[in-house]
């Protein structure tokens, strides 16, 4: 996966936020302990009542991966959309 380039326009647009520090960083708290009433409203995704899906490994030519990721985020699902409608044709 390639990783995002940031233009002289991104960096500029954040330059006003200075880097944090030694002493920055020791004074920091986790966010939970910075807001309670907020951490508390927040819920994970939590476990698949029903998993449908299966991690698995697989090796498929270059082109294929490049054709697919291409098309952005959500590449894999469209890798699995892509077979089950093979496995439908045949």
């Amino acid at each position: 996966m390639s990783k995002k380039k940031y233009s002289a326009d991104d960096l500029a647009a954040v330059s006003d936020n200075p880097e944090w520090t030694a002493d920055d960083f020791a004074k920091a708290v986790p966010f939970d302990q910075a807001f309670p009433d907020l951490a508390a409203t927040i819920r994970g995704r939590g476990a698949q009542k029903a998993p449908t899906k299966v991690s698995t490994t697989i090796r498929l030519s270059r082109d294929v991966i490049d054709h697919f990721r291409t098309t952005g985020t959500g590449w894999q699902a469209r890798i699995d959309k892509a077979l089950k409608e093979w496995i439908a044709a045949h």
